[in-house]
């Protein structure tokens, strides 16, 4: 049997394990494993042997905020297993804990010696992602202590400190070295006929500053209490729709998953709040373009999404220029790290604010939210921050030197800064990359929406109808332009891109779609590019593509260039509903929520972009996260988009 990884999530921390619950430490490749917090490895190795050998898996861990299996000895027909060791695990906010119950199956008195091997490497997860480099860490040393009930992992670079607690009820028998730094917890279980033993592990993850008191959940079984009740918090009081039954499960399963990937986040007056974290395993922290979309989708059914993010990205905003960031004055940050290296500097993700888009989201958000809640305190309270994020647009950004929001490849960060941030992502047909200053389609349907929003705010709330003009001028001169420069007549599409020569970049893309949600095309085009995406070489059965097959550029199995996202149909769907194209709405939608059907209602990240003609289920994407905020909250998108249809 293949081991496979399985994803327990909650808040800021995350473990991955095998199927028979073990941890073995592999680096790089696709998932990690490990317990994970603060974007660190806080178990490396736990690696259940009884008696000197490894159990072997009777019912395998299965999806779910549980990791749960039964365990036996390896053997054959003849000598039926010995004993059987149920075995139950969850994650809890910087801590894992474990139940283990070994049961004698003979008739006769048993002794059964079970051993844990445990050890914390503390790696970043920068280290451990699939490019396989490695960062220099001078001085950097790492300890262990025993306790009377377990062992203490201890790591340390300069002042730096973090660490990893591992206690056991009741307390192990004996601790033993390995020669590797890892640590093998024993018992000596001494069973009745028939009889039971059970053992309560627990890990508390202390990463670096972390101070809080922390009280560990009892059991697995306490966790999963608190999570069903965080969940039943994040579900109750939403209307599903009762005539589809899949889309409302979808909304729920969405719910259910948000609820758990919230991670802390600290407003403009150093206010804690709990904000969407992109995705796990590695993404669990915030960036600005998903916690901002995330919370766009949600923002009709749980608003306080919005009410926590917007504040959030405002402490974050940038207010000076920084080179190895690329921030500068008025931007909103793309992603923020709290690891080892980005603590060092060592990778530019500590306040990284190589996007292009999340400033003009952010704007939509603050616009959307006062228009959806009423709630005209915040719009006040964020005004400067606003107003900061106009001048971004208006002066680094582009709009008033170039005509639109440009961005260029950030040498050691992001090569592109749009929602499709790959290296090949923003191509011509022909897969030839965009040269020099690229200005994306996408980013600047979301200026254009910023700017009328904003102007909104700014007459009916900050009282400045002049500045509201101004936003308004603004933001039809950019939507004449677009038009006149983006469009491909003889393809009846709009360009992905201009490159740094004004130069159209004339792949067909899904982002023609987020022009229909932001209302920046005329109604005529807007409606021959909605059809558009819904032939055959756009649209596979399961979503829209990011790139129409047929194009040399296209593959089904690449990150941005064939692909189906989640969250990127979503929008399309808003949009073609914004255009009065209610069909191909209804089209798209049904074809998500059958992707979301066949995978336990939970829809990935992205899928592979082959055709459900070809292929009767949604093939997933490889390197896909498991579990991401802009995917959970794409059905209520799609229900706010199409209702019950």
């Amino acid at each position: 049997m293949t081991n496979r990884h399985h994803l327990l999530v909650h808040g800021g921390t995350f473990a991955a394990v095998g199927d028979g619950g073990d941890i073995s430490g592999v680096r790089g490749g696709g998932l990690p494993d490990g317990l994970f917090v603060s974007d660190a490895r806080h178990l490396s190795r736990w690696q259940l042997t009884v008696d000197g050998a490894v159990p072997e898996a009777l019912t395998p861990v299965a999806d779910g905020d549980t990791a749960r299996c039964v365990l036996v000895p390896r053997g054959g027909r003849q000598e039926p297993p010995a004993y059987t060791l149920f075995r139950e695990q969850a994650v809890a906010d910087g801590a894992f804990v474990e139940s283990l119950r070994v049961t004698s199956n003979r008739p006769v008195p048993t002794t059964v010696r079970l051993a844990l091997t445990a050890d914390a490497d503390f790696t970043d997860q920068f280290e451990l992602r699939s490019d396989f480099r490695t960062y220099a860490k001078t001085g950097a040393t790492r300890s262990r202590q025993k306790l009377d009930d377990g062992v203490e992992f201890s790591y340390r670079r300069g002042e730096w400190r973090s660490c990893t607690t591992v206690t056991a009820e009741p307390a192990p028998d004996g601790i033993e070295e390995t020669g590797t730094g890892a640590r093998r917890l024993v018992w000596t279980l001494d069973l009745e006929p028939h009889g039971t033993a059970e053992l309560t592990l627990r890990v508390i993850a202390r990463p670096h500053g972390d101070r809080r008191a922390r009280r560990v959940p009892r059991s697995p079984a306490a966790v999963n209490e608190q999570l069903l009740a965080l969940e039943g918090e994040f579900v109750e009081g939403v209307a599903f729709p009762t005539g589809w039954p899949e889309l409302a499960a979808a909304c729920a399963r969405g719910l259910a998953d948000l609820s758990s990937l919230q991670v802390p986040a600290t407003g403009p007056d150093g206010e804690e709040l709990r904000v969407p974290a992109a995705g796990a395993p590695w993404f669990l922290t915030l960036l600005g373009r998903d916690a901002l979309l995330t919370s766009l989708f949600a923002l009709p059914y749980r608003p306080q999404l919005a009410a926590a993010t917007l504040p959030a990205l405002a402490a974050a905003q940038a207010t000076d220029v920084g080179t190895d960031s690329v921030a500068q004055p008025g931007k909103i940050v793309h992603e923020v790290r709290h690891g080892e290296l980005a603590h060092f500097g060592q990778v530019p993700f500590g306040r990284y604010y190589g996007s292009v888009d999340a400033t003009p989201l952010f704007l939509v958000l603050l616009g959307a939210y006062v228009e959806q809640t009423g709630d005209t305190e915040l719009a006040r309270r964020l005004e400067p921050h606003a107003r900061a994020a106009i001048g971004w647009m208006l002066d680094h950004g582009g709009l008033t030197s170039r005509g639109y929001l440009v961005y260029r490849a950030d040498q050691g960060g992001l090569a592109n800064q749009n929602w499709k941030d790959s290296p090949g992502a923003i191509c011509s047909a022909d897969g030839t990359k965009a040269s020099g200053a690229v200005l994306a389609a996408g980013a600047q349907g979301y200026a254009y929406d910023a700017l009328r929003r904003t102007a909104q705010l700014a007459r009916t709330i900050w009282d400045d109808e002049v500045y509201a003009a101004l936003l308004e001028q603004a933001a039809a001169d950019l939507r004449d332009r677009f038009q006149r420069d983006f469009w491909m007549p003889e393809r009846s599409f709009p360009a992905l891109a201009l490159d740094g020569r004004g130069h159209q970049v004339d792949a067909l893309a899904s982002d023609a779609g987020h022009l229909l949600w932001s209302g920046l095309l005329d109604k005529e085009y807007g409606e021959l590019v909605g059809r558009r995406l819904l032939e055959p070489d756009f649209f596979s059965g399961w979503g829209v593509r990011t790139l129409a097959a047929g194009q040399p550029a296209y593959h089904p199995l690449s990150y941005h260039r064939g692909s189906v996202w989640p969250h990127d149909n979503a929008l399309i769907t808003l949009g073609l509903a914004r255009y009065g194209l209610h069909d191909e709405a209804r089209t798209v939608a049904h074809a998500l929520v059958d992707a979301a059907t066949a995978t336990g209602h939970r829809l990935p990240e992205v899928l592979a972009g082959y055709g459900r003609d070809s292929h009767a289920e949604p093939v997933p994407y490889p390197h896909a996260c498991v579990r991401e905020s802009r995917s959970a909250a794409a059905p209520l998108a799609l229900l706010t988009a199409v209702g019950g249809a």
